[in-house]
């Protein structure tokens, strides 16, 4: 159930980070207004609150890993948000980085 809860946050905090950035991005370079910005400057601070709740106390590794959600997240995110149609590098490169994910985070470690 660990495993299942620490992939739930990180689709949570993709969210929030993905979702927030792209409220600022609307803000600012698609002139929709400061409240988008507002919107987005809430949902970045709610990502930094997500990241605390993963079950691992290593702040560089929870980072880490998150990256490699982010990179997927973002990709996917263009998809339904924009449009974006991704090559199959931008696919390729996904995939790699989630594979990075799953090793930083659920590798059996020595006294783990």
């Amino acid at each position: 159930m660990t495993v299942a809860r620490s992939l739930a946050l990180f689709l949570l905090a993709a969210l929030a980070e993905i979702g927030g950035a792209w409220l600022v991005w609307q803000g600012l370079r698609e002139h929709r207004g400061w409240l988008w910005v507002a919107g987005g400057a809430l949902a970045l601070a709610g990502y930094g609150l997500v990241a605390t709740l993963q079950p691992d106390p290593h702040f560089g590794r929870i980072l880490a890993a998150y990256g490699g959600i982010f990179v997927a997240g973002s990709l996917a995110w263009g998809m339904v948000v924009d449009g974006f149609r991704p090559d199959r590098y931008d696919i390729l490169g996904a995939a790699i980085c989630l594979v990075g994910v799953l090793v930083i985070m659920y590798a059996p470690r020595a006294g783990s």
